[in-house]
């Protein structure tokens, strides 16, 4: 999968994302819970990568995209473990606006 390719899942997953937590909050308005709750319940794991992180990955959700500067970025990784719950990982790469000259 490209980065382009991985940019447009990014945007769609978005999309999809307000459209499904539009849904949860007016569910949970029905049946009287507070939105914060419900959404909470749901939230993925944020974690930061060291090390000894020790990484169940089943399916990459969306990766953010690497800036064009020469310098170590943060990115995230959004991923689903093999028991389905959805993790975000916090890491550093080296951006992509070095040169080799």
């Amino acid at each position: 999968m490209t980065p382009f390719d991985l940019n447009k899942v990014n945007r769609e997953m978005k999309v999809l994302a307000v459209m499904v937590l539009s849904s949860v909050f007016a569910t949970a308005a029905l049946a009287g819970e507070a939105p914060t709750e419900l959404a909470a319940q749901h939230a993925p794991v944020v974690e930061d990568y060291t090390y000894s992180t020790q990484l169940d990955i089943a399916k990459v959700v969306s990766m953010s995209s690497i800036p064009e500067v020469c310098e170590v970025v943060p990115v995230k990784m959004e991923y689903e473990d093999s028991q389905g719950q959805r993790h975000i990982l916090n890491y550093h790469v080296m951006g992509n606006g070095c040169s080799n000259g």
